[in-house]
This record gives structure tokens, C-alpha cells and sequence, in this order.
């Protein structure tokens, strides 16, 4: 037989209708007859619990207090057993005197004077004299102009050779007529080398010759 006939056949679909209402039936008396409220009434019944306490062990028994040791008496004091002082005499107490030799004392150190430093050296110096020097010649210019004498003050910038390498005119009376001249005779003096440089100060007068 195959699959669909034998899913058509009426008989098969007669027995599973008939277990159906078989079981509606049931349950329909058993509502009516109060068997299913019996049972509701099993389930709802309380629960009853006990709560089981730990056993605890008996306490430790106290302990026994010994009451504290009196100190033990002291010791009785027995005074110490005088003993006899023997005098000495003073002159044998002292055994022997040794002298000693005075010590002589040291010499006296002689103390060492610096000898004093010798004076700055003036930033300026004046009255130096020259080892060499050419006169200056009177200007003609100061000739013409009717100046028949005159006054020139000026520093020489000396080096460590002795050499002039430069000229300052300091003043000059009349102003302007001797300038030149005291600057390009100065120029080629000479003086003493002291191995630095230094400032010196020279005046030079002029007059004319009749």
C-alpha cells in the first residue's frame, strides 16, 4: 500500500478522534467530582522546616591565679673589720731628688723686613730727558704773522724701545702757529727704553732771533 491511501483511510483518523474524547471526558469528571481540587489542596499544603543549631563545645575551664612570691628577705649587715693605720713620717715619703739642667732657650729668630716697594711711577712725567732730539724750527708762518715768540706744551706717548709714536699738544700760546712744528720734531726724539711704555711731558719755547 502506498503512502497517500494510507494517509486517506478513515479508520486511522477514527481511532485518534475517539482518544480525544476520551480524555476530554476524564478531565470533565474529574473537574465535576473535586478529585482536581483534592489534589490543588496537596500541593498548597504548608512546608514545614527545622532549623538545626550548631553544637558548640564546652567552655575551657579557668585558669588558676597564683598569687605572687614575697622577695626574699635581705642579708643581714655585718660591719667590716677595723684595721690598723700606720703612721709614716714625712721623711720617707720623699725617696730621692733628682735636679735637672735648666734648658736653654732657642735663639731668637731674626725677622726678615721687606724692603719698601718702590713709588708708583706718575702717570704723566715731566723734565724726562732725551737720549736724542731735533730742535724745532721756527715757523715761517708764525714769522709772517708778526709772532715773535711762543709757548707749546706736549705729551709724548713713549714705547718700550724708547721711541715717540705719538704727540699731543697740550696747549699752546699763540694757539695754532707752533703746533706743527713741536709735532714733527718730537716725533724723532729719542729716550730711555724701560722695557714699557709710558707718558711723558715736554715744553718747549720759542723765540725769534734778531
Amino acid at each position: 500500500m502506498d503512502y497517500a491511501r494510507q494517509q486517506r483511510d478513515p479508520m486511522r483518523h477514527a481511532v485518534g478522534i475517539v482518544f480525544v474524547v476520551a480524555v476530554h471526558a476524564f478531565v470533565i469528571y474529574a473537574l465535576m467530582s473535586g478529585l482536581a481540587r483534592q489534589a490543588l489542596m496537596i500541593v498548597k499544603k504548608p512546608l514545614e522546616t527545622t532549623i538545626i543549631e550548631e553544637v558548640k563545645p564546652p567552655p575551657p575551664p579557668p585558669k588558676k591565679i597564683e598569687p605572687p612570691k614575697a622577695p626574699p628577705p635581705p642579708p643581714a649587715f655585718v660591719p667590716p673589720p677595723d684595721t690598723p693605720t700606720t703612721a709614716t713620717s714625712s721623711e720617707f715619703a720623699i725617696s730621692s731628688v733628682t735636679q735637672t739642667a735648666p734648658v736653654a732657650a732657642p735663639p731668637p729668630v731674626p725677622q726678615v723686613v721687606a724692603p719698601p716697594a718702590p713709588p708708583p711711577k706718575p702717570a704723566v712725567r715731566r723734565g724726562i730727558t732725551p737720549v736724542s732730539k731735533e730742535d724745532p724750527v721756527y715757523p715761517k708762518a708764525a714769522i709772517r704773522a708778526g709772532v715773535e715768540k711762543g709757548r707749546v706744551v706736549a705729551r709724548v706717548m713713549i714705547d718700550e724701545k724708547g721711541n715717540v709714536y705719538d704727540v699731543i699738544i697740550v696747549s699752546a700760546d699763540p694757539p695754532r702757529h707752533f703746533d706743527r712744528a713741536v709735532v714733527d720734531a718730537l716725533r724723532q726724539w729719542r729716550f730711555t727704553a724701560e722695557g714699557e711704555k709710558y707718558v711723558g711731558e715736554i715744553e718747549i719755547n720759542f723765540k725769534l732771533a734778531d
